[in-house]
């Protein structure tokens, strides 16, 4: 089994993330079966509990795993579903070994953070290597070298290349190397400390990828080479680039996938770039141009986001259209009215939890149902969608969800199965679920198909008792889980295009593959658009 661990000095948000999806694609480019795991160092047991604004958008996997937003751009590079086995954390790791003595598993010994935490580690890591038979594990170290809460990791790693051999464990450190404008020079000494930091440790890189502005100069990475005692093809720079998906080709040219395959003795076919190069062809050369509004609660950190924005950016490749994305705080919609959401050519709301900036997320779910405006509502947006037609078309004012208030019509209430957790972690309705759509009806035409599967997570859902008298008013459930109770898809009768799923078609978008909700919407948007500029003034 061969293993490529990518750690990351100097300050985080580097971009390890892509950094190890850009790498495990060019080795599966070249034919190799990946994996990928992400090591996250805090103590949550996961991150289902955590703010967006703590740490980005929670990506929810097929087998309900709520993990770190990178496992997310695993998947979208690579196009494999991981598990939640994929993602391990400081909470996993500890927790287990604290069981294991409770049990009295390790036979009186004292348990220490080495052997018994770097063990678990490690055994972790090679049973998800011989579970998926992968040629090649992608190893993510989250944080930063030097921090405290990722040394035993790191230890854990030193390790692992003693157990299993230098041709087969390969290590990548991302750094950063900033450029002075002053006088336009790449410093390089951030780099020097930060391998310094992770030498001190025991472990001596095999490749660094400097992330900077513009490609590195040849003196750069020639003091790099010295510097840190590695050698001058395996210093890769890593420029910024028009989009994340570019960065496998970028590292592709400077030689990086034959440099490993030559490292760690792998053998493969020769890369075909060809999908790959027509994805980023399409996208870079758009016919056409739409604003899409995306209302939400947490705009102000992106990546709160992020599968949206990605899904977006799938969908714009496929349909040559430049998206441009209007992020809009639900809460300023509240304070100064619809005027913000003017001149969008389209409407999402995504999920969220919480009674902050409810009202300004239904407020725009009633203007985009009153001006024909393509609408799309993903989980609570779905649920905030539904409160505005109960409110405004079945003229119930108080219409709310249980989650938020109490109300005599509580139009969305708690999933039935919920009223006893008393445990907020990894309880709510997770994972990929069996979804059947209405043949004939705008659901079916967007997914040709009677049964898909997507990702959830919520704990509330429609209430059945109103579905009859929704229904009779234009809203129509066209897609319900297996026993016809939940509703999982609305669509507005006689509106061009106003849909909302309890599910998060996001989670499953890929570049060669795009969400087909999100490809529905941008091809409702751009008829609004045509519509609009062919109206007579």
């Amino acid at each position: 089994m061969k293993y490529i661990v990518v750690t990351g000095g100097v300050i985080s948000g580097l971009g390890k993330g892509i950094t190890t999806s850009s790498l495990g694609k060019i080795l599966q480019s070249r034919g190799l079966k990946i994996t990928a795991i992400k090591i996250d160092p805090y103590l949550n047991y996961d991150a289902g509990t955590m703010n967006p604004y703590q740490h980005g958008e929670v990506f929810v996997l097929e087998d309900g795993g709520e993990v770190d937003l990178d496992l997310g751009n695993y998947e979208r590079f690579l196009d494999v579903d991981l598990t939640s086995e994929h993602n391990i954390t400081t909470g996993k790791v500890y927790l287990t070994v604290i069981e294991r003595e409770r049990k009295g598993e390790y036979l009186g010994k004292t348990v220490q953070i080495i052997p018994h935490i770097t063990e678990e580690i490690k055994r972790r890591i090679k049973r998800i290597a011989m579970d998926t038979m992968a040629n090649v594990v992608m190893v993510e170290v989250g944080g930063t070298v030097g921090d405290i809460e990722s040394m035993p990791f790191l230890e854990a790693m030193r390790q692992l290349r003693m157990e299993e051999g230098e041709k087969n464990v390969f290590f990548v450190h991302t750094t950063l190397v900033p450029t002075m404008e002053v006088v336009g020079e790449q410093k390089t000494k951030p780099t020097q400390h930060s391998v310094k930091e992770l030498r001190s440790l025991g472990i001596q890189p095999d490749m660094i990828v400097g992330r900077s502005k513009e490609m590195l100069s040849e003196e750069t990475r020639r003091k790099i080479s010295l510097f840190c005692d590695v050698p001058y093809e395996a210093v890769v720079s890593a420029p910024d680039a028009k989009s994340i998906y570019e960065v496998p080709l970028i590292f592709e040219k400077q030689g990086v996938g034959d440099y490993i395959m030559g490292k760690m003795q792998l053998w493969g076919e020769r890369p075909d770039w060809k999908e790959w190069k027509k994805y980023l062809e399409n996208l870079y050369n758009p016919k056409y141009e739409i604003t899409i509004g995306i209302v939400g609660k947490y705009v102000h950190l992106r990546d709160s986001y992020i599968s949206h924005r990605e899904a977006f950016t799938h969908a714009a490749s496929h349909l040559r259209t430049r998206i441009n994305l209007r992020w809009i705080d639900s809460e300023n919609v509240e304070e100064k009215g619809t005027e913000l959401l003017e001149g969008m050519d389209a409407i999402l709301i995504p999920g969220g939890f919480g009674i902050r900036g409810t009202e300004g997320k239904i407020m725009a779910a009633r203007y985009a149902r009153e001006n024909g405006i393509p609408f799309l509502g993903v989980c609570f947006g779905f649920q905030m969608a539904v409160i505005e037609f109960a409110r405004h078309v079945l003229g119930y004012e108080d219409a709310y969800s249980t989650e938020l208030a109490r109300t005599e019509h509580p139009v969305i209430d708690l999933l039935p199965e919920q009223r006893s957790v008393d445990k907020l972690g990894g309880t709510m309705r997770l994972g990929a679920q069996k979804i059947v759509i209405e043949k004939g009806s705008m659901a079916h035409s967007i997914y040709k198909s009677e049964i898909i599967y997507e990702r959830h997570r919520h704990r509330y859902e429609v209430n059945p008792d109103y579905i009859e008298e929704f229904e009779s008013r234009g809203l129509h459930f066209s897609g319900v889980d297996e026993t016809g109770m939940r509703m999982e898809i609305f669509e507005l009768k006689g509106h061009p295009f106003f849909m909302g799923s309890q599910f998060h078609p996001e989670f499953k978008s890929r570049p060669l593959r795009p969400s087909p909700l999100h490809m529905a919407l941008v091809k409702a948007a751009l008829k609004f658009r045509r519509d609009k500029e062919n109206k007579p003034s």
